[in-house]
């Protein structure tokens, strides 16, 4: 049996197609490269958020918001399989239950490392938060530069993406919703 990854061949034909030699010193290894890379780019759906959150729930009395912002993030858009990249801010009002704060990075990597758009990403993040913690409310932001629109398309450099989610408290008052976005700002 060959330790080959199946996306290895594939890649090979690709390159084939677009008028490259496969056999060419600097490519010789590139289709096992590119398996690679595409298998930790997309890790994501190996996983479940309970099973990145774990055991880093914890029941606490905590009432405040908890806000985790800038939180790097590096995607590949589902249309075109280029990347895109940028922060998350996520912010949640505990109601009995917190979560460990390493743990909320590890979620937006998580949902990230799948093929995505940027809109569904965002409500993914607030929606295993909801479901995990039961707080009183979520807040996501997240802002991204796609290079689908950078390197090809509209060609616009300087563009960003600005998607949020807001649930519970979040969603309903105001006040609270004001108070995140200026933490996040």
């Amino acid at each position: 049996m060959s330790d080959t990854d199946p996306i290895a061949p594939l890649v090979s034909k690709m390159l084939s197609e677009l008028g490259e030699d496969p056999a060419r010193e600097g490519l010789v290894k590139t289709p096992e490269r590119v398996a690679k890379a595409m298998r930790f780019f997309t890790n994501g759906y190996g996983q479940e958020p309970g099973d990145v959150l774990n055991a880093a729930v914890f029941s606490d009395a905590t009432d405040e918001m908890v806000v985790v912002k800038d939180i790097e993030l590096y995607s590949l858009c589902e249309h075109h399989m280029v990347p895109f990249f940028g922060k998350a801010h996520v912010g949640y009002l505990p109601r009995g239950k917190i979560v460990g704060l390493s743990k909320i990075p590890r979620l937006v990597d998580m949902y990230s490392r799948r093929l995505q758009v940027q809109e569904r990403l965002t409500t993914q993040i607030a929606q295993a938060l909801e479901t995990l913690l039961k707080p009183r409310g979520v807040g996501v932001v997240v802002e991204a530069q796609h290079l689908c629109m950078m390197m090809r398309g509209v060609q616009k450099q300087n563009s960003k993406a600005v998607t949020s989610c807001m649930l519970g408290t979040f969603r309903k008052d105001a006040r609270t919703r004001m108070e995140f976005l200026d933490f996040v700002r």
